[in-house]
C-alpha cells in the first residue's frame, strides 16, 4: 500500500524537519530536486565587439577581471580603476611582510613564517561553483581539497557538556541515534500521522535501526556497534592488545541544547559540503591566474573613485590618486562598476532615482577573522585532527585547520575566529587588532589549551573597517530583493553594475563571477545595438 499522496511534500519535508532536524530535511529536499546548483553555463560567447569600444572597469575584485578578460578577448579596449595597490579586492591573502592598515589607522605588518597565509576574505571553494572551478582551470590556477567537515574535530559549547569540547562524531553520531530512536517508538507506537502500511512500518523501522544504529529493541545503546560511528574508549589493535570498548553515550539533554544542534547545522550546509577546494599558496592565486592571462591589461592602481557621471555617448569617472591627492578623470564608451554599495553610496553617481534608491538601500554584514599562528601542529600532533573545523558559541564561532602541508614540522596558521553574528561580530570589530587576538586566544584555548604556549603570532581583518569595503557582503532580504534587485541587475544608462552583491550568492567568489557575466551579456548587446 503505497502512502497517500494527500500528503504533500510540504507536509512531509515538515514531517521530517521537526522529526529529525534540519539536516534530514535538506537530505530529503535533495532526493525532491530542490537543491540546485550554480547556474553557470559556461563562458560568455561574444560576437566581435566595434572597432575602438572603450569600457572602463571600476574595482579589480575578481568580478572586474572577469569583465576584462571576457571583454578583451571580444576586442573591447578596456582599463581598471583600483582603489588598492594590488589586484583581487576580497580575493586576498596576507603573508609574511604584509602591512595592513584599517578605518582609524590602526596598521598591522604580517610575521608569519615564510610560506604560511591568511586568507581574510574567501578561504574555500565549493564543489558546485562551476564559475569559479572554471576559471581556475582555464587560468592554470592549481587547486587541492579543502576539508571543511571532520568527524574528529570538536563541538564546544559554553552551556552542555559541562563546557568540555566533544568530538564532532561523537555529538552527531549521539544526535542521530537518539532522534531515530525516538522516532522509531513513533512508529512502533502507531503515534505518526503518517498514513501508510504495514510493509511502508517495517521498512522504515528496518530504515531507522540501520541509519541510527539501534539495537534489536529499537534503543540506541553505547556498544561496539554504535562504536563504529562515534568511536571507541579503546581503539581496536592488534597483538596482546585487550579488546576494543565502546565509550559512554552523551546525555540527551546537552544533545538537544539550541547551541549544540545550531553548530552541527552550520556544518552541513550546501556551500560547505565536500568537495571542496582551495588554490595551491592562497586564495588569491585566483587573481594572479587572471593577471597572467592579461599581462598588458592597464590598471590603475591607487585610483580612489570619488564620482560617476554618464551621458547618452559617454561614461566619465572622476577619481583620486591615493598617493598625491591628484584627480583625473577619464572617460568611455561604457562602464562596469564593482565597487561595494557601502561606497559607490557615498558618492555623486548620474544614474535613475530608482537605481540610486537601490544601491543605498542594502546593507553589509560585519564579519571579522583572526589568523593565529603556533609553532607547531598541536591540532595534528596532539588531536589528530587533520584539516577540518571545530565550531564553539563563543564569540570566535569557529576554529579552522589548514588542509595542507599535513604533518609538517615548523610554524602554521589557524583561521582562529570567523565572526559572523551580528553581536559578535560588532564587538570584534570595535576592539584593536590586538584586542582580537587576544579575545581568539582567550576563547580558542577552551578548546586547545595548547594555545598560550604555542602562539606565535597573529592577524586581524574586521571587515567593517577595511576602507575600501566598509563591511563584508550585502545584506539581502526578500523585501529589498523584491524591491530593488533586478534594478541593481539591470544595464542603467552606460553603466553595468558587477560583483557578488548583484546574485543570489553575496559573499561568495561564484556571485561576483555570475553577475559579472550577466553584466557583460547585457553591456554587449546594448553596445551592439548602439
Amino acid at each position: 500500500m503505497p502512502i497517500s499522496t494527500s500528503l504533500t511534500r510540504r507536509e512531509l519535508l515538515k514531517a521530517i524537519g521537526l522529526t529529525a532536524g534540519a539536516t534530514a530535511m535538506y537530505h530529503a529536499m535533495t532526493a525532491l530536486g530542490h537543491a540546485q546548483e550554480s547556474p553557470f553555463p559556461g563562458p560568455p560567447v561574444l560576437s566581435p565587439a566595434k572597432p575602438g569600444a572603450r569600457v572602463l572597469i571600476l574595482g579589480a575584485g575578481l568580478a572586474g577581471l572577469l569583465a576584462a578578460y571576457e571583454l578583451r578577448k571580444s576586442g573591447y579596449e578596456v582599463e581598471i580603476l583600483e582603489y588598492q595597490n594590488r589586484p583581487g579586492g576580497r580575493n586576498w591573502t596576507l603573508r609574511n611582510g604584509d602591512v595592513y592598515t584599517e578605518l582609524g589607522g590602526a596598521t598591522q605588518k604580517i610575521a608569519f613564517a615564510e610560506g604560511n597565509y591568511f586568507n581574510p576574505g574567501p578561504w574555500r571553494i565549493p564543489h558546485h561553483h562551476r564559475a569559479v572551478l572554471h576559471y581556475c582551470k582555464a587560468l592554470g590556477v592549481p587547486l587541492e581539497a579543502f576539508n571543511q567537515f571532520n568527524h574528529n574535530a570538536y563541538l564546544h559549547s559554553t552551556e552542555a557538556f559541562g563546557g568540555k569540547p566533544q568530538r564532532l562524531r561523537e555529538v552527531w553520531s549521539d544526535m542521530q541515534g537518539n532522534l531515530t530512536e525516538l522516532l522509531a517508538k513513533a512508529v512502533n507506537e502507531n503515534q505518526m500521522d503518517l498514513p501508510m502500511g504495514a510493509d511502508e512500518r517495517d521498512q522504515l523501522l528496518q530504515a531507522l535501526q540501520g541509519w541510527g544504529l539501534l539495537d534489536a529493541d529499537y534503543r540506541y545503546r553505547s556498544s561496539l556497534h554504535t562504536a563504529v560511528r562515534r568511536g571507541y574508549d579503546q581503539m581496536p589493535g592488534g597483538g596482546r592488545v585487550g579488546p576494543p570498548t565502546p565509550g559512554p553515550l552523551l546525555d540527551l539533554h546537552d544533545l538537544l541544547h539550541p547551541t549544540v544542534w545550531q553548530r552541527l547545522n552550520s556544518q552541513l550546509v550546501y556551500n560547505a559540503q565536500p568537495t571542496m577546494f582551495q588554490p595551491v599558496g592562497g586564495m588569491d592565486q585566483i587573481s594572479r591566474g587572471f593577471m597572467r592571462a592579461l599581462p598588458d591589461l592597464p590598471v590603475r592602481y591607487n585610483a580612489r573613485v570619488t564620482r560617476i557621471d554618464q551621458t547618452e555617448r559617454q561614461v566619465s569617472v572622476t577619481y583620486e590618486d591615493t598617493q598625491d591627492g591628484k584627480a583625473t578623470q577619464v572617460s568611455a564608451d561604457w562602464c562596469i562598476c564593482t565597487l561595494p554599495l557601502t561606497v559607490l553610496g557615498q558618492m555623486p553617481v548620474q544614474a535613475s532615482q530608482a537605481m540610486l534608491s537601490a544601491i543605498r538601500a542594502v546593507p553589509y554584514s560585519s564579519y571579522t577573522k583572526v589568523a593565529l599562528e603556533f609553532r607547531r601542529r598541536f591540532w595534528e600532533e596532539d588531536d589528530a585532527i587533520y584539516g577540518g573545523t571545530s565550531v564553539t558559541n563563543q564569540e570566535i564561532e569557529l576554529i579552522s585547520y589548514p588542509s595542507d602541508r599535513f604533518m609538517s614540522d615548523g610554524p602554521a596558521v589557524l583561521l582562529s575566529a570567523y565572526t559572523t553574528g551580528v553581536k559578535g561580530s560588532l564587538n570584534l570589530t570595535r576592539m584593536t587588532p590586538e584586542e582580537r587576538i587576544e579575545a581568539a586566544l582567550s576563547q580558542g584555548e577552551k578548546i586547545h589549551p595548547q594555545y598560550r604556549k604555542e602562539y606565535l603570532s597573529g592577524a586581524s581583518v574586521a571587515w567593517h573597517r577595511v576602507p575600501w569595503m566598509l563591511g563584508c557582503r550585502a545584506r539581502w532580504t526578500e523585501d529589498k530583493r523584491q524591491m530593488h534587485y533586478k534594478t541593481l541587475a539591470t544595464l542603467d544608462g552606460r553603466i553595468a553594475l558587477a560583483g557578488d552583491h548583484v546574485s543570489y550568492m553575496p559573499g561568495w567568489m561564484e556571485g561576483a563571477l555570475l553577475s559579472s557575466l550577466d553584466a557583460i551579456t547585457q553591456l554587449h548587446q546594448r553596445a551592439q545595438e548602439a
